[in-house]
């Protein structure tokens, strides 16, 4: 076959963690793999699993229309020095302006909309150009796929994408047998719940911190843990010193950042995200995936995971009070209610979001393209 796909995507880290199945099912099926990103110590991951990496230079968070023309050169370059047949593309950057250069080399490219981000979230003059750019790049694409339905049906509402070449696809997929069960080993009686994410406003950091205070007050025996990386860059990020405030007051508890989350999550009983929307929530898919009740809000990429009162809790967005109620029906559950909440989130994992789901329907459209 010797077809050479190129991977591309905003950092190395997130190709290795996220993509490193479906590399290695596209190489079992005969293809060449590339992956094309800012070089970071994944990239020798990367290549220690037969998939080589090329590195390119992304301002993810610039404007720099100079910078941006550069990238779509960079990556048209690298396209054609590497003789690529197809392109995956995820995350804002790498899916517009891949896109662009996928069609001035004449590839075809599959776009990933792994969420909207803060550009859906305002009505500025940024989010004006990232939508006209979307809507530009988006005519390009074989195929646009989305990880909820709410997100597709926005970008078909604004006229950003044509439906009839759209499709869900359920994230990036778990692989349930790395994120299985294992038995908490309680030794102060504690009931403990855990936040993962960058602390930024748009997850709810705040409101997880507003919660927590209003339930130790009443259930002093929890702890409130995060886990997660600072994000100063971002204006409405949660500040050192504000953390550390918090934890002198014994609210939170900060866990700093890991490669491991598999072994954090396992040493809690529940796991929260009150985000203001996601693409397709990983983090509560992993947790789901190792029997963990979450609780998480209604919106999308969050309620896609979680059946109210069936393998976890929603609660509203943006509130604080209403989370501290979800919070609280949790600790009124009894052990064996927990449990079978728990069982029945890994059920919902394997039986809709297992790797293997996405690896097939990412295989099928591959297909199609390459006439199979």
């Amino acid at each position: 076959m010797n077809k050479t796909i190129a991977i591309i995507i905003n950092t190395t880290w997130n190709i290795y963690n996220f993509r490193s199945g479906l590399i290695q099912a596209l190489q079992k099926e005969g293809y060449n793999v590339i992956a094309i990103s800012p070089k970071d110590e994944y990239a020798k991951k990367l290549e220690e699993i037969g998939c080589k990496h090329f590195h390119i230079d992304i301002d993810n968070k610039g404007a720099n229309p100079i910078k941006d023309m550069k990238l779509v050169l960079d990556y048209y370059k690298l396209f054609k020095q590497n003789n690529i047949d197809l392109v995956l593309g995820y995350t804002i950057k790498p899916n517009i302006y891949g896109s662009f250069a996928s069609k001035l080399a004449n590839i075809p490219i599959i776009t990933n909309i792994s969420g909207l981000g803060t550009v859906f979230l305002n009505d500025n003059f940024s989010s004006k150009v990232a939508k006209l750019l979307y809507k530009l790049a988006l005519k390009i694409p074989k195929k646009v796929f989305f990880q909820n339905r709410d997100d597709l049906e926005l970008f078909v509402k604004l006229n950003l994408v044509n439906k009839n070449k759209t499709r869900i696809i359920p994230g990036s997929g778990i692989d349930t047998n790395k994120f299985f069960p294992t038995s908490i080993n309680k030794k102060d009686g504690k009931t403990k719940f855990l936040l993962i994410a960058r602390l930024i406003k748009d997850k709810g950091v705040f409101e997880y911190i507003e919660a927590a205070k209003i339930i130790k007050e009443k259930f002093p025996n929890t702890e409130f843990a995060i886990l997660g990386s600072f994000y100063l860059q971002n204006p409405t990020a949660l500040t050192k010193e504000e953390l550390k405030k918090w934890e002198e007051k014994q609210i939170i508890k900060y866990l700093g950042v890991s490669d491991n989350v598999k072994d954090i999550i396992s040493q809690y009983d529940c796991i929260v995200l009150p985000s203001y929307r996601e693409g397709l929530s990983r983090v509560l898919l992993e947790a789901a995936s190792m029997a963990k009740p979450i609780i998480t809000t209604n919106v999308p990429g969050c309620r896609d995971v979680v059946e109210d009162g069936v393998n976890g809790f929603l609660c509203e967005v943006k509130n604080s009070k209403s989370l501290a109620g979800a919070i609280e029906k949790f600790l009124t559950l009894s052990d064996k209610k927990r449990e079978l909440m728990g069982q029945k989130g890994r059920k919902k994992v394997i039986n809709e979001f297992d790797e293997k789901v996405v690896i097939n329907i990412y295989l099928e459209e591959i297909k199609k393209i390459f006439n199979l």
